[in-house]
């Protein structure tokens, strides 16, 4: 690549960022940095009505909660700004201007009202209305009327937008990156709308533009904008300048398969499909990955990977292996479908990843919040005890309240099974084998009472599982002499002491 590689990443601020969103900033964000070039962040917030408060402070959140920052953007201000479509809006006019003295744009002057009437009209014939070739000289418009007339208009106050003109009988050969060689018969195309009758661009001016004086080279966007990219490919011809390379990339699906994902859909079905939490200002709130607890790398990883595949049989990448590894021609033309519990996967690699010390830390935040004090050194033994079973760091209490928390009752199915005639007698044992053990490590006591089991030519379960459940309530934790080691004598002989009287 001769040029130098630079992509945006363009969304609009009308709420939060939604999974497939992050995706494809993702997407630009690996594509820019494995070619050594530059990540844009844009706002599009032309459309002013659709503008919601702390939209775009989200988006820049998000981003970098990701670690996938923006290089360019808004507060990171280079000679490519300003980055927001709202704050570049009195440039647009004159490049609509531009079009229509070249002839491939003119005025239209219909009302809402008259195009309304055409198009019930035409659909009570069965038709569907197109504003293009086939009837702009029937219409309002300054391929009609003479440029006297045109300007008159214009003087006279009168509302106008700035229409495309599309060319007649061409067949336009477009390339894709991802979907490779596309060919579209423009007489099908209808004359959109450039330039609107509130002095704002539409969004097909504005990102033609835009992407050309921010020299974008590769555009990496969503699917949903394939239908307009042989308009956006004829805007740089008639503008004579050289378009960017595109790259559409697939739709993410619903867990079903049917159907795009949508902002809905994780709430109904129970998973998040933003990144962070999101509050209406009617009080909704929307579920976010930071706020489940989840590892932004886990995140990353799991959107990497729909919708493309190293072609390997390695799944867990880090950001640096996704740079380098990725590849848009690896990027498949089909939906992708969204798999909740392979995003759980994904967190449980992450979480043992993690090292026992930061993952005590965040555990001792949450032990805090229940009011339960912990000392670190032994905190860290559990949280490397609990960890291998543990997807989110609230999983880690899940798994180990046992160690803060004596049991206040035993499982009615282990009682059953573990709890038999003989075994006050066992237990009692057990007690007197730890009220005189000095070392009281796990390895000790296991080699203690495993000797005394196998003198006495006792089965092992009839005393490891009488013991774990008077420990813990159920028959669940890592292994039981380490439990006993974090517990203490006092406490651990107090539990099994309890156990005797319940069998009792």
């Amino acid at each position: 690549m001769s040029q130098k590689v630079r992509v945006r990443f363009a969304p609009s601020p009308t709420g939060p960022l939604h999974i497939g969103g992050v995706r494809t900033a993702l997407y630009n964000y690996l594509f820019a940095k494995k070619h050594g070039g530059d990540f844009l962040l844009r706002i599009e917030d032309t459309d002013q009505n659709r503008y919601v408060e702390g939209a775009e402070a989200y988006i820049i959140e998000a981003l970098n909660w990701l670690n996938i920052p923006y290089d360019e953007g808004p507060g990171k201000e280079k000679d490519c700004g300003p980055y927001r479509q709202s704050e570049r809006k009195s440039s647009y006019k004159k490049y609509a201007d531009a079009l229509v003295a070249s002839g491939n744009a003119y005025y239209a002057f219909d009302t809402s009202e008259e195009l309304e009437a055409h198009r019930k009209d035409h659909e009570a014939k069965g038709k569907t209305f197109i504003y293009n070739w086939h009837n702009r000289l029937k219409l309002k418009n300054s391929l009609v009327f003479s440029a006297a007339e045109t300007q008159q208009k214009i003087d006279n106050g009168e509302d106008y937008v700035i229409r495309f003109k599309s060319p007649e009988n061409e067949t336009l050969y477009l390339r894709d990156i991802i979907r490779g060689k596309m060919q579209v018969e423009t007489s099908i195309l209808d004359d959109k709308v450039l330039f609107k009758s509130d002095g704002m661009p539409t969004y097909h001016l504005a990102n033609i533009v835009d992407d050309h004086l921010m020299e974008i080279s590769h555009v990496i966007r969503g699917e949903e904008w394939l239908p307009s990219l042989a308009l956006h490919v004829l805007l740089y011809r008639a503008f004579d300048w050289d378009a960017p390379q595109f790259a559409h990339l697939p739709l993410i699906l619903k867990p079903t398969g049917n159907g795009k994902l949508s902002k809905r859909d994780g709430d109904k079905m129970g998973f998040p499909v933003f990144p962070l939490q999101w509050k209406t200002t009617d009080g909704d709130i929307f579920s976010g990955y930071r706020e489940d607890g989840y590892l932004p790398e886990a995140v990353v990883n799991m959107l990497a990977f729909l919708g493309w595949n190293p072609g390997t049989e390695q799944e867990i990448f880090s950001l640096e292996e996704l740079v380098n590894t990725f590849d848009l021609e690896r990027v498949h033309k089909a939906g992708a479908k969204f798999d909740p519990e392979k995003t759980k996967w994904f967190q449980h690699q992450y979480l043992q990843k993690v090292t026992d010390e930061p993952l005590a830390t965040a555990f001792k935040e949450l032990l805090q919040k229940k009011n339960i004090a912990a000392e670190t050194k032994n905190l860290v033994k559990i949280t490397s005890l609990l960890k291998e079973r543990a997807t989110f760091v609230g999983d880690l209490w899940e798994q180990g309240s046992f160690f803060f928390e004596a049991p206040s009752n035993f499982d009615a199915k282990a009682v059953d099974k573990a709890f038999k005639p003989e075994t006050p007698r066992l237990l009692q044992k057990v007690i007197s084998i730890l009220t005189t053990a000095e070392d009281f490590s796990a390895e000790n006591l296991s080699e203690h009472i495993k000797a005394w089991i196998t003198s006495e030519n006792i089965g092992f379960g009839k005393v490891m599982m009488p013991l774990r459940l008077a420990l813990v309530g159920e028959m669940k934790g890592p292994d039981v002499f380490e439990i006993i080691s974090l517990l203490g004598k006092d406490e651990s002989i107090a539990r099994i002491q309890k156990a005797i009287t319940f069998i009792g």
